[in-house]
């Protein structure tokens, strides 16, 4: 399959700290199975600086991935976006391609479809989800508890007076949202649960299932396996992990690299997704 632009080979993820990136191993397995000339990097980019690096790439780029926060200081250097982008204010993924004389920037977020693909594979369909954390990735949860099928949501977050942006977001997505403090979340079984806590923060809390089609999606991954999601495992629930969603996601920019467009399958996904997955140590199977 041609693949316009197929000159622009390079591409990279950026952010401070980026040493640890499985990024560049997921892209890599991916573009090996895709038999496509990709060469895919990490460089560090501290908050200020993605201005100053995009505007120094040559013309073999074909784009980029982003960590917080230059998810949204991104925003300014686009030229087009998907409606996705300009719901949630956030493009971890820019495309670089020739229009004419000049070279536009598409910005995409596969953040969403990162949580919601792995989820679907399980057949879960929450009518209520909780929601650990209240930060950039919590409104990414939040956007797939929706679209998920969940009509109440519950925000537990270590500081409530910054969940103003959630709250704007739940309004215009139509859903009910309530806001606790995290020291407030019950002891009661949970039905969906996603965690946005940084690795450990999460493992004192009382979470437990409320049957074996429960989950827990923890986007933890270094350490895991997490006490938490230890914990629910054993009592029964499925777990989901930050490398589920990892994998998922570059799924996404792969596909928005290559075409354009984070819907359109690749050629052979299935395949594509089973080496990825392998190369970070999940196994074949969503959930297995």
């Amino acid at each position: 399959m041609e693949y316009p632009d197929a000159d622009r080979t390079r591409l990279a993820v950026l952010g401070s700290p980026i040493a640890h990136s499985l990024s560049p191993t997921l892209h890599a397995a991916a573009y090996d199975v895709l038999g496509v000339p990709f060469r895919y990097g990490r460089h560090e980019v501290a908050s200020g600086g993605l201005d100053a690096f995009v505007a120094g790439l040559g013309g073999e780029w074909r784009g980029l991935s982003l960590t917080m926060p230059l998810k949204r200081e991104v925003l300014p250097l686009l030229d087009r976006t998907t409606p996705l982008v300009d719901e949630l204010g956030v493009a971890n993924t820019i495309a670089f391609r020739q229009s004419g004389d000049r070279v536009l920037r598409s910005g995409a977020n596969t953040d969403v479809e990162g949580l919601v693909r792995p989820v679907e594979a399980l057949g879960h369909v929450p009518g209520e989800a909780t929601i650990l954390g209240g930060g950039a990735t919590a409104a990414s949860a939040l956007t797939a508890a929706v679209r998920l099928g969940a009509v109440l949501v519950r925000v537990f977050a270590r500081d409530t007076s910054r969940t103003g942006a959630l709250v704007d977001l739940a309004v215009r997505l139509g859903v009910t949202l309530d806001v606790l403090p995290l020291t407030e979340l019950p002891g009661t079984r949970h039905g969906f649960v996603v965690s946005t806590l940084p690795g450990g923060a999460a493992d004192d809390l009382d979470l437990a299932p409320s049957g074996d089609d429960a989950v827990l999606f923890d986007v933890a991954y270094e350490p895991w396996p997490t006490a938490v999601a230890s914990r629910w495992a054993d009592a029964g629930g499925r777990v989901l992990n930050g490398l589920d969603m990892l994998t998922e996601q570059a799924i996404g920019q792969i596909r928005f690299f290559l075409t354009g467009n984070d819907d359109e399958l690749l050629p052979g996904e299935a395949d594509v997704r089973r080496a990825m997955r392998a190369a970070v140590g999940l196994p074949e199977v969503i959930g297995a």
